[in-house]
Order: C-alpha cells, then structure tokens, then sequence
C-alpha cells in the first residue's frame, strides 16, 4: 500500500519536530504545556506544511487521548454530534477523554463553531482547530475564547536543510544531491516541509524510472516545474502583502514597493486588482503634493488593459517606483474623511440665500441669488470675504496642506487668500 513520503516521516515524538523553536524548545510555551500532561484547547495558525497536524497528534499522544480528526471542508454538524458520541463512549467506557482535531476551522460556519461549544467547556472534548487565517476574523468569538492561539512560522533555510538530511538518512540514502540542487529545493520549498516532501517524492519516483541516483540542478529543472511563492487570493497573506506594498510606497522606498508588487504578482495576485489598489495610493498617500500620480497611475492601468502580462506589468512597476519617490501628502485624503464624518453626523443646513439660484421671478422676489458675487469680476478672480459655508458653520479648514511638493504652492496660496479674507472684513467691520 502507497503511503506519502510526508506521512511515513511525521515526527512520532516532539523531540522529533522540525522548526517551531519559539513554541516548542526547552522552556517555550507550547514545551512546558506537553511536559506538564495538562490538556488544554488550542488553535494553531499558520501556513500550510509547517507542522499544524503533526502537533495536534502529538498533542494526543502526550495527554493520553482518544484522538479523533476531521476536516472543516468537507465536515459538517452530522459529524460533529458523531465525535462527541464517541467521546462520550471512550469516557465511560474507558475513562479517556477526546483529542478531537479539526483542520481548515475556518471553513466552519458560526453555527457549526457553535455546535462545538458545550462539549468544549463540559470537557467531553480537547479541541484543537487548525487554520491558515488569522482566527481574530475566521473563528467566533466565543470558541475564540475558549482556545489558546498558537502561531506557527514558515520553516527557514536552517530547518528545511534539517528536514531535507533526515529524509535522505531514511528514506533516500540512495541518491546523492549536489549543492546548488539542495538549495534550488529549499527555494521551491518556500517555508513549506510537505511541498519539500513531495518535490523529493517526485525526485525519487523519476530516479526509479529513469535510473540515476545524482540530483544536480538539470535533472531538478527536468523534474519539477517553477512553484510560485506562497499565496493565497483573499486570504491573510494576500492582504498582508498589500499592506506591504502600500507601505512601502508610503514610505518611499521603491525597492520594497517593488519587491513586494512583484512577489503578488509571482504568487498569481490579479494585476487589475493592484492596478485599482496603486490608483488609491496615489489619491491617498500623494493627493495633491504631485498630481501627476494619478495621472500616472491611471495610465499605467490603461496600458495593462491593452498589453495584459507581462508586457504591462513593466507599466504597473514604473507607478510604484513613482509613487514611492514622489513627494507624500494625506492632507486631501484627511480632509475627504473630516468632512464625510461631520455631515454624518450634522444637520441639513440650508444653503445660503446669496449661493441659490433663481431661475423663476419668483425665486427672484425671495432674494435668490442676490448680493453674490462673481469672483471672475473680482480683484485677481478672488471676492475676499465671501461666505459659501452655511450660514452659523464655522470655518472647518479640514484642508491643511504639507509642506511638500505642490501642496508647498498650495499652501502659500490659501494662506494669501486668508490674508484678503481678514482685511475684507476689517473693512467691512
């Protein structure tokens, strides 16, 4: 009978466990929770092939526990009811209480989280759920609080090269890997020991095939295709590195903000979605200190509507080196959500008698219109000490622009018409 390369390697003790040190060296949390024997309910979140299902049998193992495993996507509340019966047999029976693991727990609807709650918190069973979303937002609050959350990291260089000898010493000691092939895998890996297992699984099917017994860089090419770094549309990581690269970006640092666009796009990230998203960053982050960014922006979405990849993405790239270096304000985009947020929450003001207008005689008679005054027949097109704000609102001046780029322009300029505004009044006064 065929069994993975992945599954008859899984640790059968903790000392066995690659990676995880922040969790389970001497003295870490996870550690001392095993060595005590005192079961609790956990969480583990992390990305895939980092050790999620392994700790969660170990976990069994270690308190003495009935282990039962199953898998939100395909797992519903039949199944649950299920497991608790036969956590409620093993009890008083055998007096063992139940290790019950459910992977994916994000994929459980809140009613289907819920159904776990009473068997949780009477002790009929240890749960322990597996995610790769972050469960502040995947898991209900209420199981939320009744579980430890425990993150895993992605294995680094050091513990794939750990992983990568212990397969050879017991699994593939027939083959022999040049160097630049062993850190062509580590790369293909990406963090991820079960996609290490299986690019050696593969690796040993064809040596078997093919019969040769040396992997360097030609033959890994001629067995493995290019696997994208590690992504995933929607999800954590997805927006974990949009962050990064609005960031990067606000933080003029084109490398990163390059660096970061082209990661999503490697990982298989929409180029219209980030087209619309590097579109926001310049009305967000730049405004009006250089409004050339949104001009370049939209044409570099423009451009990847004709072209499409990779030709446009050339275009993309160039928006974002832009965008970094370009001079940085949120003084408009401050502005736009202090205003939104006042008439949120404000009356409906009438609009002054002097800003209507008046169309009908009757209109006319009511003053609609009158005393206005056509700032193109004004001084320098301005009629210093016109009010346009409704009548009792102060002047909100939510509009403060940086000193930087054109807003340094900006700024003069409004502080000359304040300046004829205050003398218009003092006159009038």
């Amino acid at each position: 009978m065929y069994v993975p390369l992945a599954e008859q390697l899984r640790p059968q003790t903790l000392r066995e466990v690659i990676g995880q040190h922040h969790l389970l060296d001497a003295g870490q949390v996870l550690s001392i929770a095993f060595s005590s024997h005192r079961a609790h309910s956990m969480i583990l979140w992390g990305p895939p092939g980092v050790g999620k299902t392994t700790l969660a049998r170990l976990a069994a193992t270690e308190f003495d526990c009935n282990f039962i495993a199953m898998s939100a996507v395909m797992a519903g509340v039949k199944d649950i009811r299920t497991a608790v019966e036969s956590a409620q047999h093993m009890r008083e029976q055998y007096g063992r209480q139940t290790l019950l693991f459910i992977d994916e727990i994000h994929r459980f609807n809140k009613a289907q989280q819920d159904a776990l709650l009473p068997y949780i918190e009477s002790g009929l069973v240890i749960f322990i759920g597996a995610t790769t979303e972050n469960p502040s937002f995947e898991v209900n609050a209420a199981l939320l609080s009744r579980a430890q959350v425990y993150v895993l990291k992605p294995l680094d260089d050091t513990d794939l090269r750990q992983l990568l000898s212990r397969v050879h010493d017991k699994a593939l000691s027939h083959l022999s890997f040049e160097e630049s092939a062993i850190e062509s895998l580590i790369r293909l890996a990406d963090g991820d020991a079960r996609r290490l297992l299986n690019v050696l699984e593969q690796l040993n099917a064809a040596a078997q095939t093919q019969h040769f017994r040396h992997i360097d860089q030609a033959v890994l090419n001629q067995v493995t295709t290019s696997n994208p770094r590690r992504f995933d549309n929607g999800g954590d990581n997805f927006y974990d590195q949009i962050s990064a690269l609005h960031k990067s970006v606000r933080g003029s640092h084109p490398d990163a903000a390059l660096y970061w666009l082209m990661r999503m796009l490697d990982g298989g990230a929409d180029p219209r979605y980030l087209a619309r998203r590097i579109i926001r960053m310049a009305w967000e982050d730049i405004g009006l200190a250089d409004p050339r960014a949104m001009q370049i922006t939209n044409e570099a979405a423009q451009t990847y509507e004709r072209l499409g990849s990779p030709e446009g993405e050339l275009a993309l790239g160039q928006a974002v080196i832009y965008l970094a270096i370009a001079a940085k304000s949120n003084a408009g985009y401050n502005a736009v959500n202090q205003a939104k947020a006042f008439v949120k929450q404000d009356r409906s003001r009438e609009v002054p008698v002097h800003l209507r207008n008046a169309p009908t005689p009757l209109m006319k008679d009511l003053g609609y219109g009158q005393a206005y005054r056509y700032a193109h027949e004004e001084p320098d097109a301005y009629a210093a000490g016109e009010t346009y704000l409704p009548e009792g609102m102060e002047e909100p001046r939510w509009y403060q622009p940086v000193a930087r780029g054109l807003e340094t322009k900006i700024a003069e300029k409004l502080a000359e018409l304040r300046r004829a505004d205050d003398e218009a009044q003092d006159r009038s006064g």
